[in-house]
């Protein structure tokens, strides 16, 4: 039977051993009836020991672990399930060097466990169903900082630039982030349409690459440069904008540093834990456990095309 934790101290009551973890997943993951992760048959036979089944129609062996982000795992369920606690609960996340401490378990290995959650608790940078409603803000920011704040030699030595992120919060509802490649028009009216309902109330600020949404949209604006943050007690960014402030606490008080590459890894793990804010504690956790689908692999995880591109070039460009 399924286990509603409400607090650590309660975590470790309610996990006492490996088997109560395994028993806990297989009440959430097979709350329909057990299945093959092979064929999907719900043939399935049990053995004595609690721990591994069998298929009667394809004959395969396997445990609950197998299908999910725990297949192949070295490490105790019950790790799992404390990393998994820690990640939900924390409003900022968890470092790999702080979970490493917790856990006793290497920094490299920290890392990944936490990004096969977050690979778990993914919800793609923009959705596109459900369509958001009501009343919406959207906003964008670069990370790191503007890049107008950028020092000339690091333009002139032709560093990439700071990425840009551009959020969509929902009043009341869920969060959708993620990285864009440039901030034009065109790109963000693609991001809108395709999140948000056609008629639906748009909060932004004053830039001028929003104006092409009012055709569709109830567009309403705030003047920032002109030190306006909210109108009429109701049109404002705010909500939004705290968004951005709690991720870049989270990035620069936690992480300290997150790359490019992995950004939207870590701007769903955000967007996660803000669009279940009021959900209990335990509850998150279990909303986890019940997509932990689909296995992330260490080489996927790792695996940067832009390096290989210059491998098969011969090297970087000149």
């Amino acid at each position: 039977m399924k286990r509603e934790i409400t607090s650590l101290y309660q975590f470790f009551e309610a996990f006492p051993d490996e088997q109560a973890a395994i028993d806990h997943l297989r009440a959430i993951r097979w709350k329909d009836g057990a299945f093959c992760p092979y064929c999907k048959s719900k043939r399935v036979m049990h053995f004595s020991d609690k721990k591994t089944h069998k298929c009667h129609d394809c004959r395969q062996r396997f445990s609950i672990k197998v299908g999910t982000i725990f297949e192949d795992t070295k490490l105790p369920l019950r790790k799992w399930f404390a990393a998994v606690w820690l990640i939900t609960s924390h409003k900022k996340g968890i470092a790999s060097t702080q979970l490493a401490k917790d856990l006793r378990i290497t920094q490299k290995t920290a890392w990944f466990v936490l990004h096969r959650l977050r690979h778990a608790a993914r919800t793609k940078s923009f959705n596109r169903e459900p369509k958001m409603s009501g009343i919406v803000e959207i906003d964008e920011s670069y990370f790191g900082g503007k890049e107008s704040n950028r020092h000339a030699k690091a333009k002139k030595s032709g560093e990439k630039p700071k990425p840009i992120v551009f959020g969509i919060l929902e009043r009341g509802g869920t969060v959708r982030a993620g990285k864009i490649s440039n901030l034009s028009g065109r790109m963000i009216e693609g991001r809108v349409r395709d999140n948000v309902a056609s008629g639906t109330v748009l909060m932004t600020d004053e830039w001028s690459g929003y104006r092409r949404l009012i055709t569709n949209y109830m567009l309403q604006s705030v003047v920032h440069s002109k030190g306006q943050y909210v109108r009429d007690g109701i049109v404002h960014t705010n909500g939004i904008e705290g968004v951005w402030s709690l991720f870049k606490r989270q990035v620069y008080g936690i992480h300290h540093h997150v790359s490019a590459k992995h950004l939207d890894n870590y701007l769903g793990e955000m967007c996660y834990r803000c669009s279940r804010r009021d959900m209990g504690e335990g509850e998150r956790m279990n909303d986890l456990l019940a997509h932990v689908e689909g296995r992330l692999t260490y080489k996927a995880l790792i695996y940067d095309p832009e390096k290989v591109r210059e491998a098969t070039r011969g090297g970087p460009p000149v």
